[in-house]
């Protein structure tokens, strides 16, 4: 699913974004064949299933920070 985020460490949320917006922009200007648009739509989903994946797992980043700040404070007090 995150193939690319996975084997590239310069991987990053916002240009793959940019990239969605691109394929968005091509589709929508309708100078594509109809196998570009099925290309390009493929693409389009597999990228933001990696933003999905990168917001997920920093979802659950945060999530277990904030827990682990509100133990911290349960045992100062």
């Amino acid at each position: 699913m995150n193939s690319d985020r996975n084997n590239n460490k310069n991987w990053n949320y916002e240009e793959t974004v940019i990239q969605v917006e691109e394929i968005i922009e091509q589709i929508e200007a309708g100078s594509l064949s109809l196998e570009e648009v099925f290309e390009k739509f493929a693409i389009a989903i597999e990228r933001l299933r990696e933003c999905e994946s990168f917001l997920a797992i920093g979802k659950e980043r945060m999530n277990l920070l904030i827990e682990t700040l509100g133990q911290e404070e349960e045992i100062e007090f």
